[in-house]
């Protein structure tokens, strides 16, 4: 069944740090967590609903006329699995492309630092159609960062 999506009320990023803090093997460092749920309030962001609940959000940053990037983006773990991750890009695309902007980014973990979680990640985002384009330590030695890239559209 698809997922209802919506914009992010001013008030609701409680559901986006809730969502965020039942995934610590994704955001388990609270600078990053913290600064993530003030992004959301900042940033146009998107939530999908089941029937009762908030299953997940998207963030954009828009760079320039020509690139955007998925800034954050979370499903609950109840919810992994079942489309709602698909369903956020897939809308964020398609916002964008009527906005004429052409490239899409996501950052995250290098496969330079084994992680079972972000190997999902990167699959995921590679099923998507991202290719990785540069790997860099903008988030130090620790956590080197990939960045991974989609054409969307022509403008």
């Amino acid at each position: 069944m698809p997922a209802s999506i919506r914009l992010l009320h001013p008030d609701e990023h409680q559901l986006c740090e809730n969502i965020l803090r039942g995934l610590p093997d994704w955001f388990g460092i609270e600078e990053a967590l913290a600064n993530y749920v003030r992004d959301v309030q900042l940033m146009q962001t998107w939530v999908t609903r089941s029937v009762d609940e908030v299953t997940g959000f998207l963030t954009l940053n828009r760079h320039n006329v020509h690139s955007a990037e998925i800034h954050v983006m979370a499903v609950a773990h109840s919810h992994h699995g079942q489309g709602y991750g698909r369903q956020l890009v897939e809308f964020a695309e398609q916002v964008l492309r009527n906005e004429r902007i052409e490239f899409l980014e996501v950052k995250t973990l290098s496969p330079s630092q084994p992680s079972p979680h972000y190997e999902r990640t990167r699959g995921f985002y590679e099923h998507m159609g991202f290719k990785p384009l540069e790997e860099n330590l903008l988030w130090g030695k620790a956590n080197p960062c990939l960045i991974m890239v989609k054409h969307i559209g022509s403008a």
